[in-house]
């Protein structure tokens, strides 16, 4: 089961990664070229994959005015969770990242380690990091029709530059990957209660059955994969910034709108957006109920895998019980039937 988005390795936990330990990670590398030290000040920043701190420099970081950050001594810090991303497949992401802001699309990118333009260094313990800058802004909630559509055209123009790159180390968003190989991996590690299991795994092989065909002759491509509402940022003068290309994919182009406008008002509204510049794959539309139903599948198969992380029981403390198999059946069921 390789090349899955949960990883397909055994992951580890950050218990070792302290404040000391994140700022002299980053106090080892020259940042933008220029070596640096922090103030001391190291704020964990919510995040269940990844550990993310806000840290704050003696000196001000001078930025490119293309990543929005002209002077600023707060920056923010990602640790990437082992086992999960290598090298490769981390600067496709940031790769991706570099492509989209090249062409004047928002999105907050990592800065340059070294004048040669490093993203990604590792820490002594062996962890991959990479640092950004602070931008700030909220996360938009009802958002009205000019923002929708405005949106529709910032992700046009990003699914535009994703297709004139490959990202052969990235996961496909597919039946394969997001259905049959989370399956697998819930039935051969017993996850699912024993009552509970057949059930489950009825509905999800019937999904991914519909979907397989659903799938077929879809083009695939470079996109943000997870772009919901909590991964934009709207700074109230300089406009929507997308953040967090974490869980980019090859994969349909309607995931990124479905995602930030599952109701189907809002959807129309950015579609209208999007078709200002560019038009979806025939088809693409039959694809989002699928796309709604294998990321239920793999969101649970996800929390399965973490479980073992003392976070994840305390943030989902319901997950072993039946009635959280039962629920998410049911919600299977009804998806498959809108499918």
């Amino acid at each position: 089961m390789a090349n899955l988005s949960w990883g397909d390795g055994p992951t580890q936990y950050f218990f070792n990664l302290t404040p000391d330990k994140v700022m002299s990670a980053i106090e080892q590398h020259p940042v933008l070229g220029e070596k640096r030290f922090c103030t001391g000040y190291c704020q964990p920043l919510a995040s269940f994959e990844n550990r993310v701190y806000e840290i704050e420099f003696e000196e001000p970081l001078i930025a490119s005015e293309a990543n929005k950050t002209v002077s600023a001594k707060r920056a923010v810090t990602k640790f990437y969770r082992p086992g999960r991303w290598n090298e490769a497949q981390i600067l496709e992401e940031h790769e991706f990242m570099s492509d989209i802001l090249a062409a004047e699309v928002p999105v907050v990118v990592p800065y340059s380690f070294e004048n040669e333009g490093t993203t990604l260094k590792q820490s002594d313990e062996g962890l991959f990091f990479c640092l950004y800058p602070k931008v700030g802004g909220r996360q938009p909630e009802d958002l009205t029709t000019p923002q929708l559509q405005q949106l529709g055209r910032l992700i046009a123009r990003m699914h535009i530059v994703g297709k004139q790159k490959t990202a052969k180390h990235r996961v496909s968003l597919t039946p394969s990957t997001y259905g049959t190989s989370s399956l697998d991996f819930l039935l051969q590690d017993q996850i699912i209660p024993a009552n509970s299991e057949q059930r489950f795994e009825s509905v999800v092989r019937a999904i991914i059955s519909i979907s397989e065909e659903l799938f077929r002759g879809q083009p695939l491509q470079r996109i943000h994969g997870d772009c919901h509402a909590g991964n934009i940022l709207w700074n109230e003068k300089l406009g929507p910034f997308f953040i967090d290309f974490d869980d980019m994919v090859v994969g349909p182009p309607v995931q990124d709108l479905w995602l930030l406008a599952p109701d189907p008002d809002h959807l129309r509204d950015l579609m209208d957006g999007y078709h200002m510049m560019m038009d979806l794959p025939q088809g693409s539309l039959k694809l989002v109920e699928s796309l709604r139903a294998l990321r239920m599948i793999h969101y649970a198969t996800w929390i399965a895998k973490r479980y073992e992380d003392p976070a994840f029981q305390l943030a989902f403390p319901q997950f072993e019980s039946p009635k959280y198999w039962d629920e998410l059946t049911y919600d299977l069921e009804r998806q498959l039937e809108r499918i």
